[in-house]
């Protein structure tokens, strides 16, 4: 039975690449390798980790955060804010490019859903920067490294699932990825700033924009810009003051994108009952893979897959450091074939009594973890963030482009996870000051 774990990979990786959806890959492999450990008792130990992941508190707020970013979606208060951001910056070099970073940003703090930001910023973003001719590599780039900013930007759905996962505090979590996440963002605009400095043409200045009175852009903030950060305020705020739950701040999140759609009169029935069937199609999506991921990892300790890969660390004789990177390059690896979901579910249960027993700070750890995932999201060959794209993109933009735009922001992902790994007080201070 030594090979048993090796075996579940194996399995794992051959039907993913067969095209069995990741949850029924995952299922199907904790049922047949289980039968070799368990026999005729397997059911019982299936249902106990179905019942352990629907019985789960922490991942209520899941169906909460993915509502309100469901109505968001469909409200027109996503197009409002991008609007709004154009007026105050497409009169610069690279001004609409900024728009839609900083867009990508204030979206990925208002929803929390990978995927979800790059779609919807994507679909308004891709017609506005064609139209002015700009360089279609910085526009994938662009759209493509804004909208993997929903990993780490919290309340990121990635963040709940992994503190879960960890046995770790969805607040501290939270906050220890407020600043990371800030810095990414503000490493991804520098780039922009400075490639189009250097290169005007790539990205040119909307003279029309530029001349749009102050009134105007005052209106368009007062009707864009303000609601979205009264939301994330009143999400963030109350969860990081202490005033409410993750969960209850997931509550007043959905009820408070819903009290913005009936202000603004653009929350129809229908628009309504479009959002809620998103929020259980995805929800349903994202805890079946919990269910299969949770089976899977059962079967992997039980086997002994814990003990075996404790092993063969301990005689690495790794130091933490090294460790970490060893596990990071796992992850890196992983994310170019297999959702962030199955990721956290498979590797964090693995990963969590290997840092533990190297002193490593596990919320230092976790959001370099998160990083890396980022990371995984842009990288090629099997970047999930160019599917994505490629899906409501117009045909002239091709996957080399694609490919060439994102290079930059990966290594900027990089170069913020070395260092993060250099400075841990990034990660830890927050937390360490609210809770």
């Amino acid at each position: 039975m030594d090979y048993l774990p090796l075996l579940m990979f194996a399995l794992l990786f051959l039907f993913i690449f067969m095209g069995i959806p990741v949850s029924f890959s995952l299922i199907t492999v904790s049922f047949f390798c289980g039968m070799l450990i368990f026999g005729e008792n397997i059911s019982q130990q299936m249902y106990g980790s179905l019942l352990q992941a629907s019985t789960n508190f922490t991942l209520s707020a899941i169906p909460l955060f993915v509502m309100m970013g469901a109505v968001l979606e469909r409200s027109g208060l996503a197009k409002r804010l991008y609007n709004a951001l154009q007026l105050w910056l497409g009169g610069f070099s690279g001004g609409l490019a900024i728009s839609t970073m900083l867009m990508c940003g204030i979206f990925a703090a208002s929803s929390g859903i990978v995927g979800a930001v790059e779609i919807v910023v994507g679909m308004m973003a891709i017609p506005a920067m064609s139209k002015y001719k700009y360089d279609k590599s910085l526009m994938s780039g662009t759209i493509c490294a804004g909208g993997s900013l929903g990993t780490i930007i919290p309340p990121s759905v990635i963040v709940v699932v992994y503190a879960s996962m960890a046995q770790l505090s969805i607040g501290q979590l939270f906050a220890a990825t407020l600043i990371p996440g800030l810095l990414m963002l503000g490493l991804f605009l520098l780039y922009i700033i400075i490639v189009c400095w250097l290169k005007p043409s790539l990205a040119p200045v909307v003279p029309e924009m530029k001349a749009t009175p102050l009134s105007e852009k005052l209106r368009a903030t007062l009707k864009g810009l303000i609601p979205p950060f009264l939301l994330i305020f009143a999400v963030l705020g109350s969860m990081l003051m202490g005033i409410a739950s993750p969960t209850e701040s997931a509550a007043v999140g959905a009820f408070g994108a819903v009290v913005l759609a009936l202000c603004f009169r653009e929350l129809s029935w229908q628009r309504l009952w479009d959002a809620l069937v998103t929020t259980i199609k995805i929800t349903a999506m994202i805890m079946l893979i919990v269910v299969g991921g949770t089976m899977f990892t059962a079967i992997f300790a039980a086997s002994g897959g814990g003990w075996m890969l404790s092993s063969f660390m301990q005689d690495l004789g790794l130091s933490s450091y090294a460790l970490i990177m060893v596990l990071m390059l796992i992850v890196l690896l992983a994310g170019m074939v297999l959702d962030w979901i199955s990721i956290v579910l498979i590797f964090v249960p693995i990963f969590t009594p290997l840092i533990k027993a190297a002193g490593i700070d596990p919320i230092w750890f976790a959001v370099m973890f998160m990083v890396v995932i980022q990371t995984a999201y842009l990288t090629p060959p099997l970047a999930p963030s160019i599917f994505y794209l490629k899906s409501i993109a117009p045909a002239d933009i091709s996957y080399r482009h694609m490919y060439r735009g994102v290079v930059p922001f990966i290594l900027i992902q990089l170069l913020l996870f070395l260092i993060i790994l250099a400075a841990p007080s990034l990660a830890t201070w927050l937390p360490g000051k609210l809770f």
